[in-house]
């Protein structure tokens, strides 16, 4: 059940961000084209502000510089005294959390919508942090009803417990946009538009949400991770293997206990051995390769999202 207060005021702090990733170009591409022609970013009661988040990683067209940016959102990174030594997107967290933020504290955004491709065929994936982010889970709905045929799943990142780190923990509520399949440092049309429209549709439910529209409870169906499995690898640590053609691209596919999970280079398959079934995201993401995750292992679980109070209309901040 989700249990977090929800927005009970007009969100006029929005913020869409893209290039977290630098090689990542569907978001790099429009939040590039939304700077120089933010018209699109308008509604009626606020107007979106599009950021280029890692300019560094962009130039470079590379994941990032120094650091993964959407893992250092920390407290420990935000917090802790800046030194000419720290990485450079730990600087450029810092610099995020002063724009967009500051983290936890009222004068955050409102919302941020950050932008992402995958290599994994994850499709159109929504990730918020829990179950508990009641406006984001409304949003995800909103988007599932408006767009049937691309599924969009919804996953949920955040493990119990953990601190959030991603870039758009710094505002009040946020979502990130997961699309793919698309190769590092490729611009696809198909997926550069389908964004593009999907960001168009998020803007106008926080439209909606502020004219005072109702949004009644509902049950949702989300992913959440249970834990990752590496590549089969040599005693000197180079790969053994690759992920099995039976589990290539089966991303959100329940895996059963004693299917292929690995095809190894010495001809044999690897199976599955844990009793439980669980569904695969991330499927040999390029660049979880780093971080030696061949995928990620999912649950499916249902839960109830309370309706969102209904808000007065409001005004344009023009008006």
């Amino acid at each position: 059940m989700c249990s977090l207060p929800v927005p009970r005021e007009p969100l006029r702090r929005v913020a869409v961000t893209g290039g977290t990733h630098g090689n990542e170009m569907s978001g790099v591409y429009l939040a590039q084209h939304w700077l120089q022609a933010p018209a699109e970013l308008q509604r009626l009661s606020f107007s979106a502000v599009p950021v280029l988040a890692n300019p560094a990683a962009t130039a470079a067209c590379c994941r990032y510089v120094d650091h993964d940016l959407n893992r250092a959102f920390t407290s420990s990174f935000l917090n802790s005294r800046p030194t000419p030594d720290d990485p450079y997107e730990v600087t450029r967290a810092r610099e995020l959390n002063q724009l967009l933020g500051p983290k936890a504290s009222g004068r955050a955004f409102d919302f941020v919508l950050d932008l992402h491709n995958t290599t994994a065929n994850m499709g159109t994936c929504l990730i918020a942090k829990s179950s508990h982010e009641v406006f984001a889970m409304h949003l995800c709905r909103h988007l599932q009803l408006q767009y049937p045929e691309l599924s969009c799943q919804v996953f949920l990142c955040q493990r119990s417990g953990e601190e959030s780190y991603n870039l758009d923990s710094v505002a009040k509520n946020g979502l990130a946009l997961e699309l793919g399949p698309q190769p590092q440092g490729v611009l696809r049309a198909d997926i550069f538009s389908r964004m593009r429209t999907l960001v168009a549709t998020v803007l106008d439910f926080i439209e909606l949400f502020n004219q005072g529209t109702a949004f009644p409870a509902f049950e949702m169906e989300a992913y959440r991770p249970v834990g990752v499995v590496d590549f089969p690898c040599t005693d000197a640590g180079n790969l053994a293997g690759t992920v099995h053609p039976q589990l290539q691209d089966r991303d959100f596919q329940p895996l059963q206990p004693g299917a292929p999970i690995f095809q190894m280079f010495s001809g044999e398959d690897l199976l599955y051995d844990e009793e439980s079934t669980v569904y695969p995201v991330f499927i040999n993401e390029a660049a979880y390769y780093e971080k030696g995750i061949a995928f990620v292992q999912t649950e499916k679980f249902t839960f109830t999202v309370p309706a969102m109070p209904v808000l007065n209309p409001v005004p344009s901040p023009t008006s």
